[in-house]
C-alpha cells in the first residue's frame, strides 16, 4: 500500500506545482505511509484532518458547498481536534458520587504537578479533559498516560488496561517545540498523523514510544491549542529530562470514553492507578503526603508490576 500511495503521490506532484498535500479518507490515516511521503517524494508539508476517515465525509461536504458553491471565503484554520461534547464540574462530581468514587477536587496548578509526578513515578494515568475529540484518535483530552522511559511500560499498560496485540505501538506526545528534537520530522503533527523515525540518540530515552521498525506514531502538543496536556509535559520534563509522554486512546475493548460516566467505568474495570476528569483527581493508593513525596522524588521509580495493587 505504502509504494502504491507514492506511486500515485509522485504522479500528482508532477502535474501541480503546490509542495503542499492534503489526504483524506480511511487511508490517509496510515501513519508510515504519511510519513515516507514527507520522507520519500519532493513535498513539502502534508496534512490530513483528524477526522479523515468517513466521519468526515459530512464536514468536507459542507466545506465544498460553503466555498465552491456559496463562494465564502475560507477563514477558518483547523487547528485542535477538540470539537466533540463537554461537560461541567457539577455533572463530573455526580459521576464520582453515583459511582462511590473517593476523589478531591485540585487547583489547576497542583493538578498539572501532581500528574506530572504520577507519570514520573511510573503511574498510569486516566486524563479526561474539556470536550472531546473528532476522529479516531485521542489526541489529550480522552487519554491515558504513561511514562515512555520505561521499556516496560508498553507491556504494563497492555496487561493492566489496554490488553492489546503486543505489537500495536503506543504514541508519543511531545512539547511541538521540542518534536524536531527527538523526531525525524519538520513539521507539526497535533492530530497524530505520521509515523517518523525517532532520531537514534533519542530512542533510548523513550524506549515504550519507539516501534520496533525505529519509528513512533508522533503527536505534537501545543501551548496554545492543548494548553492543559502541554503543561503536564512541561512538568513532567522538569522532572525527568525527557519533554514525552506516552499517549493511548481512554478506553478498553470499546470506543474511546466519551462522558465522565464512561471514564468512571473504564477506569473500574482496568487497573488505572489514577483518574483525573477535569480539575478531579483520583488515586488508588490516594496521594502521598509531603514528607513521602520527597523521599519518591530522591529515589527512582520502580516498575514491579507483582507489587503494583
Amino acid at each position: 500500500m505504502e509504494e502504491t500511495i507514492l506511486h500515485v503521490v509522485r504522479a500528482l506532484s508532477k502535474r501541480y506545482k503546490s509542495r503542499n498535500l492534503c489526504l483524506f479518507g480511511g487511508v490517509a490515516l496510515n501513519c508510515v505511509a504519511n510519513a515516507r511521503i514527507l520522507r520519500d517524494t519532493d513535498y513539502h508539508a502534508v496534512w490530513v484532518p483528524p477526522c479523515a476517515s468517513d466521519s468526515g465525509a459530512p464536514l468536507g461536504s459542507a466545506l465544498w458547498h460553503h466555498h465552491q458553491t456559496l463562494g465564502k471565503p475560507r477563514s477558518y484554520r483547523l487547528t485542535h481536534a477538540f470539537h466533540g461534547h463537554g461537560y461541567g464540574e457539577a455533572e463530573i462530581a455526580g459521576v464520582f458520587r453515583q459511582a462511590g468514587v473517593a476523589h478531591e477536587r485540585l487547583p489547576k496548578p497542583e493538578l498539572i504537578q501532581q500528574v506530572a509526578r504520577d507519570l514520573a513515578a511510573g503511574k498510569i494515568v486516566g486524563w479526561f479533559q474539556g470536550r472531546s475529540e473528532v476522529g479516531p484518535r485521542a489526541v489529550g483530552h480522552r487519554s491515558i498516560l504513561a511514562d515512555p522511559r520505561n521499556a516496560e511500560m508498553k507491556d504494563r499498560l497492555n496487561s493492566r488496561v489496554k490488553q492489546r496485540a503486543w505489537f500495536r505501538p503506543f504514541a508519543p506526545a511531545i512539547l511541538e517545540e521540542r518534536a524536531a528534537e527527538f523526531f525525524e520530522i519538520d513539521q507539526l503533527d497535533p492530530f497524530m498523523t505520521m509515523a517518523p523515525k525517532v532520531r537514534p540518540a533519542k530512542a533510548p530515552l523513550i524506549p515504550a514510544a519507539v516501534h520496533f521498525d525505529g519509528t513512533a506514531r508522533l503527536q505534537t502538543v501545543g501551548r496554545s491549542t492543548n494548553p492543559l496536556l502541554h503543561a503536564v509535559i512541561e512538568e513532567f520534563a522538569g522532572l525527568t529530562g525527557v519533554p514525552v509522554v506516552l499517549n493511548t486512546s481512554f478506553n478498553l475493548h470499546e470506543p474511546i470514553v466519551e462522558s465522565p460516566a464512561d471514564a468512571v467505568s473504564c477506569y473500574l474495570r482496568t487497573q488505572m492507578d489514577v483518574l483525573v476528569i477535569g480539575n478531579f483527581y483520583r488515586a488508588r493508593e490516594g496521594r502521598p503526603t509531603q514528607a513521602r513525596r520527597r523521599d519518591e522524588e530522591q529515589s527512582p521509580a520502580t516498575y514491579d508490576i507483582a507489587s503494583v495493587k
